[in-house]
């Protein structure tokens, strides 16, 4: 489809993304794209909408009310994430806007580096490196950096969406029993293909040896893994989290980790990135990563992809014209 350059669209793309994916975008529309990552001030976020029709952007540009209010033109945002909560999803939709994500091209390789994550936690992977690297080790000694078995052992998943139901068929090669708690239960076929029991939130925490975190975060989730349900898991047991950092109460989380309350956890994510909580630095037993589940190559690859077909059909060219693949739901009231 051919466009006159003077009435083209503009569209915003917010971070360095892939050069040959972004000039798709470039017979269509007016690409303003960023060439270095950066954490924009909220100003600079509106400025850059004032006059765009629509945005590609990642989970570092919050965007809500302010940032839109003097973007008349704005009509689609695509996010390249399946989370969304950088984005004021009812205050975007209030005006009209049209929002979306990018499932599925992600799930196998987070649900991957969840399982790896895991793993590292619960056999002090890298806690073990460091004290290699650090040339404390001197010999081979038999009761050394003993860590928790995952085979045989009982996982649990707390949001057993997409990602959630690949970690558990990982889990089946490893002869694992499966727990899940979710906010509606799964069809039993699934339940059954995923080999998962279903199971209330206080026993999740309670029987399992191994926990990942794996749901949505909301105004509703913040700090749902606080201090009384770490209190529940067994002194032996391990805590993962590849959704988002704001579902645990951190500082509970390094209180039970320094007292020997729970023997590790895995975190990919963090209530305030790219800041992370001095203490969890200090402690040995917690594997921590730079949000990095979903990033392989390909993978985030396929997520910008993805986004950008997405803003295409949103802004009505291409052969989606109008029927973008993954509008974000309609906000429900809190």
């Amino acid at each position: 489809m051919s466009t006159n350059i003077e009435s083209r669209p503009r569209v915003w793309v917010s971070q360095p993304l892939f050069d040959d994916i972004i000039t798709r975008l470039e017979p269509y529309f007016e690409v303003d794209a960023a060439r270095e990552v950066a954490d924009h001030a909220p100003s600079r976020i509106a400025e850059a909408l004032r006059e765009a029709d629509g945005a590609l952007v990642t989970l570092n540009d919050p965007i809500g009310a302010a940032e839109v209010a003097q973007a008349p033109r704005l009509r689609a945002i695509a996010n390249v994430g399946v989370g969304y909560n950088n984005l004021d999803i009812a205050a975007l939709q209030a005006r009209g806007i049209v929002v979306t994500n990018t499932p599925d091209v992600l799930t196998e390789t987070t649900a991957d580096f969840g399982f790896a994550l895991m793993m590292a936690a619960a056999r002090r992977i890298t806690e073990a490196e460091r004290w290699l690297r650090d040339g404390q080790w001197q010999g081979w000694a038999f009761k050394s950096l003993l860590g928790a078995d995952i085979h045989g052992a009982t996982l649990g998943i707390l949001g057993m969406g997409r990602i959630g139901q690949g970690i558990a068929k990982r889990a089946a090669g490893f002869g694992m029993r499966v727990l899940y708690h979710n906010r509606h239960r799964l069809p039993e076929a699934v339940e059954r293909e995923c080999r998962a029991s279903y199971v209330d939130y206080e026993k999740l925490f309670a029987q399992s040896d191994h926990v990942v975190l794996v749901l949505p975060y909301s105004a509703q989730s913040h700090h749902l893994v606080d201090a009384a349900t770490l209190a529940r898991m067994k002194p032996t047991a391990t805590l993962t989290n590849i959704a988002r950092g704001g579902l645990i109460d951190e500082a509970a989380l390094a209180d039970a980790l320094a007292g020997g309350r729970l023997a590790a956890a895995g975190l990919d994510v963090f209530e305030g990135e790219p800041r992370v909580d001095p203490r969890l630095l200090a402690l040995s037993n917690v594997v921590l990563t730079p949000h990095i589940a979903s990033g392989s190559l390909a993978t985030r690859r396929a997520m910008v992809a993805l986004a950008v077909d997405n803003l295409i059909a949103a802004l009505g060219f291409g052969p989606e014209a109008g029927k973008p693949r993954n509008p974000v739901p309609a906000a429900k009231p809190l």
